[in-house]
């Protein structure tokens, strides 16, 4: 029976071939784009997961809040892993790690800067699951200026990863002895290590200071024990060893803290959600958003619905031609089930050829995705079992749900109505299918409107003043390399033509948080903490204002001719105001050194509010230090040939001094790493344009499908208007009319879900445009032409036809 109905089912295909043709390729759009987006979701689902215990694994973050200023960070003090060991029994191990920043490696005469360097400690195989290639883990990291190297950072430095033993010149300064290579971390991790320093021998490491935050800790917990059980711990250990120095240094406890709106506290984060749910503003990488999951999933669904929608309009559209067919099976003994399971058996191989298609382009798209969603999903991801089997299911599922109605519906059929040709046309008076076209254009407008509105909210973004200039500033990074002829460097840069001005500092408005520290001032020599608060805390020289083109609301700049401006600062608008100063010019604020103790910093100026990193949040309160120390420059060019300037910066880097031969120039311009903030949100857009697309190509087909149906049940009616003198245009409006009604019900439905979604999206910048009205009127033109566009060329295509022809069909 089965094979008689394979049988029958391919013998349908082949005689309405442009009918297949409409739903295998709708079905296989749209399994495609739901296979892609579900690679994309699993990939983000199995960060750190590769860990063997990631399931028990816990990092500690800090939040330190001082009258209204303060964030969270990774990071936390370095004597508290110590004392998890030693007072919880449920703590099963301990480690840390710091980032080290970029470092450099020298390789004969040439040195490379290297990213992802990490100091660790020696446990740290005891708590993630690092595989050696080499080396024993358990004395890795025993001993003093030792590391451990990936394999592809071995076969770089050395065309093997059998390198035990051997060393590497680290920062010019230090040689590293390797005791061990280490597999290549999966994409999929929330840190990546090219490099692993010992801690051993680190001064910091060692520290009992606990209101410094300086090292990421991970907890792995014994099994059975629950996160909220450290969250406890972490609680107490605050109390009773950070609570004290606070009191010793700030005169304040917690309690003191929490009354004016305050906070000091740990918290941990299992280390399978850092990557989707950490808030974290200091992560070594780019952290992923569990919202755009969320987002990109619907979609998914909502697309493989639409590809429902049309099967089953299609199916029930042309429900006409294929009555007869059903009475005459009737009449010779069919019951209704054998027709639902002949419907259903070709509805299934109809989804599972699209299924075959699907996969087809889901490989050859996958580069594309990557590129897209900055991603590194590879053709292997397709011999998943699991996803291979959840893709079957899938298309199985589509072919039943798509074909359960139109198979009920054709097999309830009476064989004397149909014989008689008493059955109404399939296409009018169907509210359900309706329903589904309304279904389709309301997600198609809704993915319109939202690709509007990011749009113009990241065009809103590279457009906005931001309070400093960024345009044609070039970023000179690794400026320490130039020891002593750092000032003699730039002295000579801003010698040539081309160049206006330049800098030295320790951060930019485009760094993130790891470039710069956030420390403690207060307003009092006591540090008492009614009165500090936590500021981000910059170097920067004299020049520094002036050349990235900031302004000063009151005081004045730093100044090279006076000495006392090294125990200056400037502040912000934003650090003018929590202070509460009328008149924040020499008004002193203090910081607190382990030696000194409180240190008196006068203010000479108030600098203007700009904008640092994302404009998702508004300025922090910020302090300015005058320093000629910082790891990076910053020249402003007005040059026609940019190229050449750039070639002259670079002949003097390297022409400072002998010993810089092979030193590596990297440099950068600052517009290129604004736009780097925003690439996840760019990459969102460009992925809502692509879904939109789709969502309006499936739809498209659907109704290219009912009008050529809907046509063809009217032929007889269009021939008498054609021979009563209907025009082509009367024709065409005839059948276009209900689907423009269709679509404008479709914009009144999706106007108030598009607007609250990307209402609840722009909340996330501290700046952002407003939803205008015009955005919801644009989409539904847009979704209105693309409809009329579908519907008029096969509805004048049928007005076009000689009404003698439709008049002989009979």
């Amino acid at each position: 029976m089965i094979r008689n109905y394979i049988k029958i089912a391919f013998r349908n295909m082949a005689r309405h071939k442009g009918y297949f043709a409409i739903n295998v390729f709708g079905l296989a759009i749209g399994l495609a784009v739901c296979l892609m987006i579900s690679l994309f979701v699993i990939d983000e689902l199995s960060y750190d997961k590769y860990n063997v215990n990631a399931d028990r694994i816990y990092r500690v973050n800090s939040f330190i809040r001082i009258n209204g200023s303060g964030e969270v960070s990774r990071d936390s003090p370095a004597p508290l892993a110590g004392k998890l060991m030693s007072d919880y029994p449920d703590v099963e191990q301990v480690t840390r790690i710091t980032n080290g920043g970029n470092m450099l490696v020298l390789k004969g005469n040439e040195t490379f800067v290297e990213p992802n360097a990490f100091f660790a400690d020696p446990n740290i195989f005891k708590v993630f699951s690092l595989h050696l290639i080499n080396g024993d883990a358990k004395t890795a990291l025993n001993q003093p200026n030792t590391m451990i190297i990936s394999a592809s950072v071995a076969q770089k430095y050395f065309k093997s990863t059998d390198v035990t033993g051997k060393t590497l010149k680290v920062d010019n300064t230090t040689f590293y002895k390797i005791t061990g290579v280490i597999e290549d971390m999966p994409a999929t991790s929330h840190v990546h290590f090219n490099f692993l320093k010992t801690t051993v021998g680190i001064p910091e490491s060692t520290s009992d200071f606990w209101l410094n935050n300086n090292f990421a800790t991970y907890v792995l917990l014994r099994p059975g024990v629950i996160g909220e059980k450290l969250n406890g711990y972490l609680k107490t250990m605050a109390h009773k060893y950070a609570e004290p120095q606070l009191v010793n240094i700030a005169h304040s406890s917690f309690a003191d803290l929490e009354k004016n709106g305050g906070a000091f506290t740990y918290s941990s984060i299992p280390l399978t959600k850092i990557h989707l749910y950490s808030n974290a503003t200091d992560e070594a990488e780019p952290s992923g958003d569990v919202r755009y999951v969320y987002i990109f999933s619907i979609i998914g669904i909502i697309i493989i619905a639409i590809a429902c929608v049309n099967f089953t309009n299609l199916s029930t559209a042309r429900s006409s031609g294929r009555a007869k067919e059903v009475g005459v099976r009737k009449v010779l003994g069919s019951d209704k089930y054998s027709l639902i399971a002949q419907f259903l058996t070709e509805s299934v191989i109809t989804s599972l050829i699209a299924l075959v298609i699907a996969v087809s382009i889901s490989v050859l798209c996958l580069p594309y995705l990557n590129q897209l969603a900055g991603k590194n999903i590879t053709i292997g991801s397709f011999n998943n079992i699991g996803l291979f089997a959840a893709a079957l299911a899938i298309a199985i599922i589509t072919g039943i749900l798509a074909g359960l109605y139109p198979a009920f519906f054709l097999s309830a059929f009476e064989p004397i109505q149909v014989l008689k040709g008493r059955l109404s046309a399939g296409f009018k008076g169907s509210w359900l299918r309706n329903s589904l076209v309304v279904f389709q254009f309301t997600a198609a407008i809704v993915l319109i409107v939202c690709t509007m509105v990011i749009y113009n909210q990241l065009n809103y973004i590279r457009n906005k003043d931001l309070g400093y200039n960024r345009e044609q500033m070039v970023v000179i990074k690794n400026a320490y390399a130039l020891g002593s002829h750092a000032k003699a460097f730039k002295q000579e840069v801003l010698q040539i033509p081309g160049v206006v001005a330049g800098a030295r500092s320790g951060a930019l408005p485009t760094s993130n948080a790891n470039d710069y520290n956030h420390n403690a001032f207060s307003k009092d020599a006591s540090m008492n903490a009614a009165g500090a608060m936590v500021f981000t805390d910059w170097i920067i020289d004299s020049d520094f204002i002036p050349a990235m083109g900031m302004k000063m609301a009151s005081g004045r700049n730093f100044s090279r001719y006076m000495p006392t401006d090294s125990s200056g600062v400037l502040i912000n608008e934003t650090a003018a105001s929590l202070l509460g100063y009328k008149n924040p010019l020499q008004q002193k604020l203090y910081d607190y050194d382990n030696k000194a103790g409180a240190v008196p910093h006068q203010v000479i100026g108030v600098v203007k509010d700009f904008n640092v990193g994302s404009l998702r949040e508004k300025p922090a309160p910020m302090v300015m230090r005058l320093a000629n120390g910082g790891d990076r420059f910053v020249f402003k060019i007005k040059s026609a040939d940019v190229h050449g300037v750039m070639k002259q910066i670079e002949a003097t880097y390297h022409a400072m001094d002998s010993k810089m031969a092979g030193q590596p120039f990297l440099y950068s311009f600052l517009d290129d790493d604004f736009n780097k903030i925003y690439q996840s949100d760019q990459r969102t857009g460009k992925l809502f344009v692509i879904f939109a697309f789709f969502t309006i190509l499936i739809a498209c087909l659907g109704l290219f499908g009912l009008i050529t149906y809907a046509a063809e049940q009217r032929n007889k009616e269009i021939g008498i208007r054609k021979v009563l003198g209907a025009t082509v245009a009367n024709i065409t409006t005839l059948l276009s009319v209900d689907f423009v009604k269709l679509v404008l019900i479709s914009t009144v439905i999706a106007s108030p879900i598009a607007w609250f979604a990307m209402h609840r999206w722009l909340q996330g910048f501290a700046y952002r445009v407003d939803i205008s009205g015009w955005t919801f009127v644009l989409a539904a033109l847009t979704a209105l032409v693309i409809a009329l566009s579908t519907v008029s060329f096969q509805a004048i295509k049928a007005a076009l036809v000689n009404p003698v022809k439709s008049l002989r069909s009979e």
